[in-house]
């Protein structure tokens, strides 16, 4: 277990995910939670980073740093996607066992696994058949995080596990309409139809894909919980094991912004995946599940916007 009193480092406490673990650890009374801003600690700087670790020498990292985005972004951000996780990763995961750390928590994500695997997806699909390519090189880096955690244990004796959490929203989230993940891109497009006063609400693609969505304080619960179990040298997918069309989707957040004109979906842009359900079932054994129903989450994922963006 983690002791109230242990050092604990959260990597990318800016972020949506880190944010929202500082945020759950201080809740559980961990007083002694270590963050470094991006200007303060460039993870891309291997000896900085290895020095930061060395001399920090903290008792448990949770390593939420990553260049994230939707599926524009990864089809066009191809280059930055893997090289910059793969470094981020590669520093903190070495620099971990140069320093002594023996507790480690990697974020990884869902779009790991194979595009067309059985659905719901086990943690045992992973590398059974190709991945989607409009996301294969920031899919490519997080398998290698997962193999980093998986190797080092087996030859230093190491105790790093992976989390595969499904589509997180929540507060911090990114809202730019090129960019970011496809329910903050949403909320923004209805938003902004509101208050123009449009009548239509362009989505992208087919509307038929089917997705999960995990609020990230229940994905930050999760990783503690793990954490906080001793869990070692495993990975695990995290979400509700629910999924919804993104016409589903699209409508909950027409509905919670209160925009009442009529979804156009634009074919001309991609897919992705067909579905990305995950099996959750391994989480549940030990005694979790998510708690945040999803309208309750897009609820509170549109205040959150409104608060940092709404006119």
């Amino acid at each position: 277990m983690m002791d109230t009193a242990a050092k604990i480092y959260v990597a990318g406490h800016r972020g949506m995910v880190g944010s929202a673990l500082v945020r759950r650890l201080e809740k559980a009374g961990y007083g002694n939670v270590v963050t470094r801003t991006r200007e303060e600690l460039d993870l891309l700087d291997q000896a900085a980073t290895h020095a930061f670790l060395a001399r920090e020498k903290p008792d448990f990292i949770f390593i939420a740093a990553a260049i994230v985005g939707g599926i524009q972004a990864n089809n066009t951000l191809r280059a930055d996607f893997i090289y910059q996780n793969l470094m981020v990763e590669a520093n903190l995961i070495h620099g971990a066992w140069l320093a002594g750390v023996k507790r480690l928590c990697f974020l990884g994500s869902s779009c790991i696994y194979p595009r067309d695997c059985p659905q719901p997806i086990r943690e045992d699909y992973l590398l059974t058949g190709p991945l989607e390519q409009t996301n294969e090189p920031y899919a490519i880096a997080k398998i290698a995080g997962i193999k980093l955690c998986e190797s080092y244990n087996r030859q230093h004796g190491t105790q790093y596990f992976s989390v595969m959490p499904t589509n997180l929203y929540g507060p911090n989230d990114h809202y730019d309409l090129a960019n970011s993940h496809v329910l903050p891109a949403l909320i923004r497009k209805a938003h902004e139809a509101k208050q123009r006063g449009d009548s239509e609400l362009v989505v992208w693609g087919s509307g038929k894909p089917m997705r999960e969505f995990l609020h990230v304080d229940d994905l930050a619960d999760a990783c503690v919980l793990l954490m906080d179990k001793g869990v070692t040298d495993d990975y695990y997918n995290i979400g509700t094991g629910r999924d919804v069309t993104i016409r589903e989707l699209a409508e909950t957040v027409m509905s919670v912004v209160g925009f009442t004109g009529r979804i156009v979906f634009d074919s001309s842009k991609p897919d992705g995946t067909p579905r990305k359900l995950l099996d959750v079932s391994r989480l549940r054994d030990i005694g979790w599940q998510a708690s945040t129903p999803l309208r309750e989450g897009i609820t509170l994922a549109y205040s959150d916007f409104m608060a940092r963006h709404g006119a």
